[in-house]
């Protein structure tokens, strides 16, 4: 059967199950991926991009997805997004704060997950186990709960002190990370970030970051056929047509026997998808 159809890019969207389910989405269409494992693909850039929010085509995307204008103003274009510490909403300078009352200040977890080694990282609460898997972790365990994006980033940032909060994308590509004890790990890092942890919850109470003992760790298994020894990006600006066969997935990457490609890197490009 020969599959062509165009469209769009968004992030691929994913179900976690025995094996990590896969779909492409371009525009409406969503193309399951997993059935085409071991099959020739074939991805092709056709020269537009439209801001995944105003729909106003642009020359480059920003903020996986996002025009110029929309980038320097909306909320989820702010710094911070990366670095939720700095949020400035009570400065009263929030960009738009019916948007952060909405996605900020609504339950986030500060988590462990073993991607291409233990890291530390947060996330809304909708979004477990799903950010685990973008991110190609193997093993993900919540750790705190808290009121908002702004507590988890400043929990995160007294942890990283201790622990990484980055994924190595080329490692994490070239196979899954020995399994660890993410429990040890989560008290043992409780234990070193003791000072900074106490003083955080004698400042916005226990009721706002409630530390996690009772979650049970998620095991990820993603559907690949054949890690990579050598890790090449292909870069849709520069090279408009990526084909290959189709070796797995696992983040937010296609691994094809000629290179690996980032889908969520190119949100809001229109491209053209065949198998």
């Amino acid at each position: 059967m020969s599959i062509t159809v165009a469209g769009h890019l968004s992030k691929m969207q994913v179900q976690l199950d025995q094996q990590v389910q896969y779909w492409l989405p371009l525009d409406d269409h969503r193309q399951p991926l997993n059935p085409l494992l071991g099959q020739p693909i074939r991805l092709e850039y056709l020269g537009d991009i439209h801001c995944i929010h105003c729909g106003r085509r642009s020359k480059k995307s920003f903020s996986q997805g996002y025009c110029y204008p929309c980038f320097t103003k909306l909320p989820q274009c702010d710094t911070c997004i990366m670095s939720p510490e700095k949020c400035h909403y009570h400065q009263g300078t929030c960009r738009d704060p019916a948007w952060g009352d909405q996605y900020c200040f609504t339950d986030h977890y500060v988590y462990l997950a073993n991607s291409s080694g233990v890291k530390v990282g947060i996330t809304r609460g909708s979004q477990v186990p799903t950010r685990w898997i973008d991110q190609g972790a193997t093993q993900g365990l919540p750790i705190f709960r808290v009121k908002s994006r702004y507590h988890a980033g400043l929990i995160e940032d007294c942890l990283r002190e201790h622990i990484a909060d980055r994924t190595h994308w080329q490692k994490m590509l070239k196979g899954n990370s020995d399994p660890v004890d993410l429990a040890e790990i989560r008290d043992s890092l409780m234990a070193q970030a003791e000072e900074g942890l106490s003083s955080l919850e004698q400042q916005y109470g226990l009721a706002a970051l409630q530390r996690l003992y009772d979650q049970s760790v998620v095991e990820i298994n993603f559907p690949v056929l054949q890690f990579p020894q050598k890790v090449k990006s292909f870069n849709l600006d520069k090279q408009p047509v990526v084909e290959g066969v189709l070796q797995g997935i696992k983040g937010q990457y296609l691994i094809l026997d000629t290179g690996v490609i980032n889908i969520r890197k190119y949100t809001a490009y229109n491209v053209q998808f065949s198998a």
